[in-house]
């Protein structure tokens, strides 16, 4: 519906000079005529505190009101934000002058419309969250996600939406996944409906910009911040390479074309989108630094395997999506978990990493499993379901009732690539489960949890309903036998510095498990001396046996203090001075860093070739 300027020039009056006026649109702004379901203009006046400004134009098609609706998180981020929080300054706006407007719902407002054709919304949004789900803006640059940003009708989400910004001259470029408008104009783009809205991450500013092709469709890779180590030729080509190794494993490439945004900030994180990624960057993440530069290629990884896994082959409670209120699911462990055990095989794949660095990786994460109580207490299928309550919203004693679905979703899609790969004979993995689920299930509907692991069990030619119920649905003891004896590992043997060091014969020192932050104690593990013996969370440590000890000098202590010895441990506890008697323990020699087991059997080395792809023989993504 197009309006009149008649009416546009109504919406836009002066700012009255009484200052406890309701504020109106800047009659400077340029009128708007709407698209089918609105257009957006947001512009920058107050970057340098960190506000933006949108105006909104949107067809009423003659109802008496209209809701305005905000979502209240974002997709791929399962915990409720509350982003109408940083909205202020609402005013709607019709031909004659504001309208009415009642807030209904912490993120709704109505507005009396009375059948005018169209109305005109203005607000401001408050821009301090440098995160991937948040919006950040500064004087020299912006970036913005969809879901704290945009305040649409309730009754129009699956109609377009335009978006055009008014930029400062300071900030060149608009990098966003969003095309082009039809209508054309600078910095003005069209989203297909309110998913996609929401669905597009926009960085704003002085980017650099670098582009390459894979699966014959255009790429991206933007850099925005302190880009300066970021224009290494060799980055563009890691990007690549990785790209097209994954356009290889899933054999599909489902966009027209993709962006990588990169934020370098030293913030961390990413978060997957249909056509593009957010990503965020620490500034020593770059290829001077290639350890940690590997990491962050290890980020972009599990970021574009999401463009399949989770963006097109999702649970089916993860779509349509219902963008005012929580959206359980079981299988996250599946969207994350598997996608997080695949970040780093593609990499050592195509040779970003060598499989040394592999195998730490991997014991990396079983030690931290291990080193969880909550495994033994909250089942895989769980913890996905509990994500918007627990996850997101981790505290002092989160490691004891609840286990990563990231990371032990990641060990348990290794255990159950080797369960497939022994089934088979080595005919089949979970690649092809991967791919098989994709055929049937991406699109519009997604897959339940029977029908996963329904798959799963064709392609392995067995039924392995039991093996899910032991390692998701049940929270047991993971056995990794299996998978090691499969690809010929092993657990490194535990050699002891203590017990090694001829020399000097040390006795080891007492061992409570006291996880301290200064002089208080941070956290207490179920298993540990000190869960036993009582001490608590924020226990601030004064003396050991009437003698002063401080959280830096505790390692040191605890020398004087061999296993089996007994002690007088006084703490203050809200302000109350306890004394808690102890026995020291000598503290656990466990090791979880995977190697290649000498003594596996010949087949093991053909199982592990074609688990990992053929040996790069140490080399690495840069040589620096």
């Amino acid at each position: 519906m197009i309006l009149t300027a008649l009416f546009l020039a109504a919406c836009t009056v002066p700012v009255a000079e009484d200052p406890s006026a309701v504020p109106v649109p800047s009659p400077e702004r340029a009128p708007v005529e709407a698209p089918e379901a609105g257009e957006f203009t947001l512009s920058f006046e107050q970057a340098h505190n960190q506000y933006a400004h949108v105006d909104a134009v949107f067809p009423t098609t003659g109802r008496d009101s209209v809701e305005l609706m905000m979502a209240t998180w974002t997709p791929g981020s399962y915990l409720v934000r509350e982003y109408a929080r940083n909205l202020e300054e609402l005013v709607v706006m019709g031909p004659d002058g504001p309208l009415s407007v009642e807030k209904t719902r912490k993120n709704r407002w109505s507005v009396d419309t009375s059948g005018i054709d169209a109305i005109r919304v203005s607000y401001d949004l408050y821009c301090h969250e440098m995160n991937v789900r948040g919006n950040w803006v500064q004087v020299d640059w912006a970036m913005l996600n969809g879901a704290p940003t945009y305040l649409v009708p309730a009754h129009a989400l699956d109609a377009s939406y335009g978006v055009r910004f008014e930029l400062p001259e300071a900030w060149p470029r608009v990098a966003t996944a969003l095309p082009p408008h039809p209508a054309g104009g600078e910095h003005h783009f069209v989203a297909a409906d309110f998913d996609t809205l929401l669905d597009s991450p926009i960085l704003l500013g002085e980017t650099v910009v670098s582009s390459f092709e894979a699966g014959g469709k255009p790429h991206e890779l933007v850099h925005l911040g302190q880009t300066e180590w970021w224009a290494d030729p060799q980055v563009v080509a890691d990007v690549q390479k990785l790209t097209q190794a994954q356009i290889d494993f899933w054999g599909v490439v489902p966009y027209d074309r993709y962006l990588y945004l990169n934020v370098i900030s030293g913030a961390g994180g990413g978060l997957e989108h249909k056509d593009s990624t957010l990503m965020m960057t620490a500034r020593d993440k770059n290829p001077r630094y290639p350890q940690k530069y590997r990491q962050w290629l290890g980020l972009v990884s599990h970021e574009f395997f999401h463009t399949w896994n989770v963006k097109r082959l999702r649970p089916v409670e993860l779509g349509p999506f219902d963008y005012e209120n929580e959206v359980h699911t079981r299988a996250l462990w599946i969207a994350e978990g598997i996608t997080s055990y695949y970040d780093d095989l593609l990499l050592v794949r195509t040779g970003l990493i060598d499989r040394d660095e592999y195998f730490k990786r991997l014991g990396d994460t079983i030690d931290h499993i291990e080193r969880t109580p909550g495994r033994l207490v909250h089942p895989l299928s769980e913890t996905s379901y509990d994500a918007w309550i627990k996850f997101y919203r981790g505290n002092e004693n989160s490691d004891n009732t609840t286990i990563s679905y990231y990371r032990k979703g990641a060990v348990v899609g290794w255990m159950l690539d080797a369960e497939i790969r022994r089934s088979t004979g080595n005919a089949a993995s979970l690649d092809d489960v991967m791919r098989l689920a994709y055929e049937r299930y991406s699109g519009e509907r997604g897959y339940t949890i029977d029908e996963w692991r329904a798959t799963v069990s064709e392609v392995a030619g067995s039924d392995l309903g039991p093996w899910f119920s032991h390692h998701v649905d049940q929270a047991e003891e993971l056995d990794y036998g299996p998978a090691l004896d499969w690809f010929g590992l092993r657990f490194k043997p535990v050699a002891s510095a203590k017990k090694n060091k001829v020399e000097e014969e040390e006795e080891p020192s007492g061992w409570l498990g006291l996880h301290l932050g200064g002089n208080k104690v941070s956290k207490v593990l179920r298993g540990t001396p000190a869960h036993d013996f009582g001490f608590l969370v924020d226990d601030e440590l004064l003396a050991v046996d009437d003698v002063r000890t401080t959280g830096s000098a505790w390692a040191g202590r605890m020398k004087q203090y061999p296993p089996g010895s007994t002690a007088e441990v006084l703490v203050a506890r809200r302000g109350d001075l306890v004394r808690l008697p102890v026995t020291f323990a000598e503290e656990p020699e466990l090791s979880f860093a995977v190697q290649v087991d000498p003594l596996a059997a010949g087949m093991a080395l053909s199982h592990r070739e074609g688990w990992l792809g053929p040996d790069s023989s140490g080399t690495t993504a840069t040589d620096l």
